[in-house]
């Protein structure tokens, strides 16, 4: 299932809170980190928050710079990103600034949901996902129905918490602002639950005035066939590995990368790599790991191409030795053509042993791109 970029977006006080229990919203960022929001707006194809925001905050979630709207529209953009609300329940004020304010708006709700905010006359199209709300059924709407790549998430500390569990969040931008609520019944970012393992990577830190942004990604692999946000991160590294090959037109170019449970990189590596003419990527990366790394036996391996289940030139195809190194998830990009192979069945030969393969097939093309030559 092809689905947005999920941004979550919020600013917290030292203590990791939202906002304070005062009847004014408590003001968290400066100036300038409110104009760096508005340019991640204008950058969104949708902005989405949860009732309790819309409820508590009464926000209005529009570009405000009269230049980044006017980009928007020479890009061919509508003036406005999509305003998202999501409700399990569909009761929400008809007067909330959301529903006037910018330009298309939907909400997603329950099929009970729908009912009641129809009845409300939300001047807004509602949009039913069955008897309970899903995420993925949310995310694959708006990537299906209203063509959504980039998804801004503004909001509240349930939404953020449900997407993070979920493995769904694709980056987090953090501001840290100079105050301290410590009233524990004022809202927080992040509720307790069943987060991900591992830990998040800091990509990017900046002082803006008084604030600090921090942008973090996720690293640690799923643990089913149920694709995570990480491990979209890391195939796209794999294919992005693919491009280094050295140019064949007797072997496909492909990347790969070997991560462990908690997200740390084992090792990566690309066919052809070194002076090896014959090198495999799964091959080259995994030879760089100890086979008592323990770390194995829980990693994921990300190969843009299906690991082979054959090969003229060495003795043991990759999915073997994917095998044989305790490694049981596979994450790849594209099944293997009949290019050299007839009938290559790679993810059958990890299957019959009990490994799991989880194929995302939007990242096909970015896998095929070094590999055009071969398959005109």
């Amino acid at each position: 299932m092809s689905r947005p970029y999920v941004l979550l977006s919020a600013a917290v006080s030292l203590d990791g809170y939202l906002d304070d229990t005062g009847p004014d919203r408590l003001l968290l960022s400066s100036p300038a980190d409110f104009d760096r929001v508005d340019g991640e707006r204008a950058r969104a194809d949708a902005i989405l928050v949860g009732a309790g925001t819309i409820r508590a905050d009464n926000p209005r979630l529009l570009v405000n710079s009269a230049e980044r709207r006017a980009a928007r529209l020479a890009a061919g953009q509508p003036e406005f990103p999509l305003k998202v609300a999501v409700s399990g329940s569909g009761e929400l004020d008809p007067a909330a600034a959301f529903w006037h304010t910018g330009g298309e708006k939907v909400l997603l709700t329950t099929d009970q949901g729908a009912e009641r905010a129809r009845a409300l006359r939300l001047a807004a199209g509602v949009v039913p996902l069955g008897p309970a709300l899903h995420w993925p059924a949310v995310l694959a709407y708006l990537h299906e129905r209203h063509g959504v790549r980039r998804l801004m998430v503004e909001g509240g500390g349930t939404v953020h918490t449900q997407l993070l569990r979920a493995g769904l969040a694709d980056e987090l931008q953090l501001v840290l602002a100079p105050l301290l609520v410590g009233d524990p019944a004022a809202p927080r970012l992040f509720g307790p639950g069943d987060y991900q393992r591992g830990r998040l990577r800091l990509v990017e830190t900046r002082r803006i005035e008084d604030v600090v942004l921090m942008r973090y990604v996720p690293t640690a692999p799923g643990t089913g066939t149920t694709p995570t946000a990480a491990d979209r991160h890391w195939l796209a590294l794999a294919c992005e590995l693919a491009a280094l090959c050295p140019p064949s037109t007797t072997a496909f170019s492909v990347g790969a990368v070997v991560v462990a449970a908690d997200g740390t990189e084992l090792a990566r590596g690309h066919s052809r790599e070194g002076d090896d003419p014959v090198a495999h990527a799964e091959e080259a990366a995994l030879a760089k790991i100890s086979s008592a790394d323990p770390r194995l036996a829980g990693a994921t391996v990300y190969s843009s191409l299906e690991p082979c289940a054959r090969r003229a030139s060495r003795p043991a195809p990759c999915a073997r030795l994917i095998l044989d190194a305790g490694v049981r998830r596979v994450v790849t990009a594209w099944r293997e053509p009949d290019t050299f192979v007839t009938g290559a069945d790679g993810s059958g030969v990890l299957a019959a042993e009990g490994a799991q393969v989880v194929v995302l097939p939007e990242y096909e093309a970015r896998a095929k791109e070094p590999n055009r030559h071969l398959l005109s």
